[in-house]
């Protein structure tokens, strides 16, 4: 069964990973499986998911068997539907039971799936979907990057970078540039760094201008092997990535840090490093790091192991953040939040360009179940999920129907505002970040827009942090909100949608910026006017919505 746990994380997005899917597969060290036989089961699984996703969610296998993640049901049926050997498990083991007791639904629907493409035969349709990924295999484009420095490239042509972020709990910037990159020369200018050769053998650095103690390296560089790797002293982060917890910059004045959605962890260990900066031990706030999901919550533990942030992060395996009561300890003492949490993970490059992934989801499957027949409805922003409905960055993919696609966003932009406004209850808490890897603005300005206008935010202070309020590296990041997405939702007149747009952040995949796609913003709670003050008396009395959210 190691086998489906190995290559199921490898169906989702994750913004720190880079590089093609088979130098992951055989450079990981932590599967039990044999590389090849993972490689292969992603591969297969992911060219067979558009149609496997579809028999997946008609026959509601998710609603029916709830252990099972979308991920590990697009593996399990794919080996039971597709392969002579079936799932590979035990008999017994509950899993291979919970695909196999409903073989003869899924059978019947893979067969429906076949005849709305008008095909005689799986045979036939095995040959169509091998025919459609034959060709697929993409790389940058060579005229970008043919020989020394070259010209300017086109939008989505730029390579990406290796970022590695210096770990100030264990080393520092300078210590690394003298001994890590002793060999490498140092280039001041990104862009001049991108237009290099990638088969060039010449070492480079660039230092970067917005994120402290961050470094970018050509796309090639491969650092696992060394030893400030492998001790912790520096970290594989996207730059993008960096964002949050800059933006956030907790300190000792502000209490303790909430890390809401914390795994893998490279955001919790880079909000430890930024309290370590700080130095005072005495007077260090704690950070508490959330994870609900037990599986991800031991990616959590080793990194922040290897990070050497166990002393400063509390991790809270098991602890689903909308679960928490924001009133009682220790909660009540949260000053500031990160919340990255799950999206469609649309803004992720750096994945093998033949991987294309849709996963099944379980809102599919209720519209599905609960829609009549001849008239088709889709969620409104008003539909209440439940907080496990949405638990896994899951790619969209955009050829799907546009009505689907909508349903999708509109499902996790739910679960994303819920998230965001049971922020806004905590009593103490000051400074919000809330962050996307997703392109899509129902994702990004739709959900600031409509957290600004809720009256949670306007009954207890929250506002966005302005754009000239922001640390210095995020203030002079370029790339901002669009103001036509917050115009689109705004209903409050009187908001300012320009500014609003100019305090969030947005970073674009492919470009000579040398970023993922990302969406960032922050709030900050204004304690100044007298309503305000009279509500936080009443909070420090024992205030409590018992992490209900309007």
């Amino acid at each position: 069964m190691s086998l489906y746990y190995d290559a199921a994380p490898l169906l989702l997005p994750n913004p720190d990973q880079t590089g093609s899917l088979k130098s992951r597969v055989f450079n990981s060290k932590g599967h039990k499986s044999p590389p090849k036989q993972i490689f292969a089961l992603v591969s297969e699984a992911s060219k067979w998911s558009p149609v496997l996703s579809e028999v997946i969610e008609k026959s509601q296998l998710l609603q029916l068997e709830r252990k099972l993640s979308p991920t590990l049901a697009l593996l399990l049926v794919h080996d039971l539907l597709l392969t002579k050997r079936g799932v590979s498990a035990p008999s017994s083991h509950p899993l291979r039971l919970a695909v196999e007791r409903h073989k003869a639904r899924l059978h019947a629907e893979l067969t429906k799936a076949r005849l709305r493409k008008g095909l005689p035969s799986i045979k036939a349709l095995r040959a169509q979907i091998e025919a459609t990924h034959g060709g697929e295999e993409q790389t940058h484009s060579e005229s970008a990057t043919a020989i020394g420095l070259e010209t300017e490239a086109r939008l989505g042509e730029w390579p990406h970078p290796r970022w590695v972020r210096v770990n100030t709990i264990k080393s520092n910037l300078d210590e690394q540039l003298r001994t890590t990159f002793a060999r490498y020369k140092i280039i001041e200018s990104l862009v001049e760094m991108l237009r290099y050769s990638q088969s060039s053998t010449e070492k480079l650095v660039h230092i970067d201008k917005h994120v402290p103690n961050l470094l970018a390296l050509p796309p090639a560089t491969d650092l696992s092997k060394t030893s400030a790797y492998l001790d912790g002293h520096i970290i594989l982060q996207d730059k993008a990535s960096c964002f949050p917890a800059y933006l956030l910059g907790p300190n000792s004045r502000d209490g303790d840090c909430l890390d809401a959605c914390a795994a893998p962890g490279n955001k919790a260990t880079h909000l430890a490093a930024i309290l370590h900066d700080e130095g005072r031990a005495a007077a260090r706030p704690k950070i508490y790091a959330c994870e609900r999901d037990k599986g991800r919550a031991l990616t959590l533990l080793t990194l922040l192991q290897a990070a050497g942030a166990q002393n400063y992060v509390i991790a809270k395996v098991g602890q689903d953040f909308l679960r928490t009561d924001p009133a009682k300890a220790p909660w009540d003492c949260i000053g500031t939040l990160l919340l990255d949490p799950s999206c469609s993970g649309s803004g992720i490059i750096g994945r093998d360009e033949t991987l294309s992934v849709v996963l099944p989801s379980k809102e599919a499957s209720d519209l599905l179940k609960l829609q009549p027949r001849k008239r088709k409805r889709i969620p409104t922003a008003e539909t209440t999920l439940d907080a496990h409905d949405v638990i896994e960055d899951v790619p969209i993919n955009e050829d799907k129907p546009s009505e689907q696609l909508s349903a999708r966003l509109i499902a996790l932009s739910t679960f994303q505002l819920k998230l965001l406004l049971h922020a806004f209850h905590f009593p103490k808490a000051r400074r919000i970040t809330y962050s996307t890897c997703s392109l899509y603005a129902e994702e990004n300005e739709h959900v600031v827009m409509k957290a600004l206008e809720s009256s949670i935010a306007q009954g207890r202070g929250w506002q966005i942090l302005r754009r000239e309020e922001q640390s210095s590296g995020m203030k002079a990041w370029k790339i901002r909100g669009k103001v036509n997405a917050c115009m689109d939702v705004a209903k409050d007149e009187e908001i300012d949608k320009v500014e609003i747009s100019e305090a969030c952040i947005r970073c674009e995949k492919g470009t000579k910026e040398g970023t993922q796609g990302f969406f960032v913003a922050g709030f900050v709670r204004q304690v100044g006017s007298p309503a305000t003050k009279q509500l936080i008396d009443e909070e420090w009395e024992g205030f409590s919505d018992s992490g209900s959210v309007p």
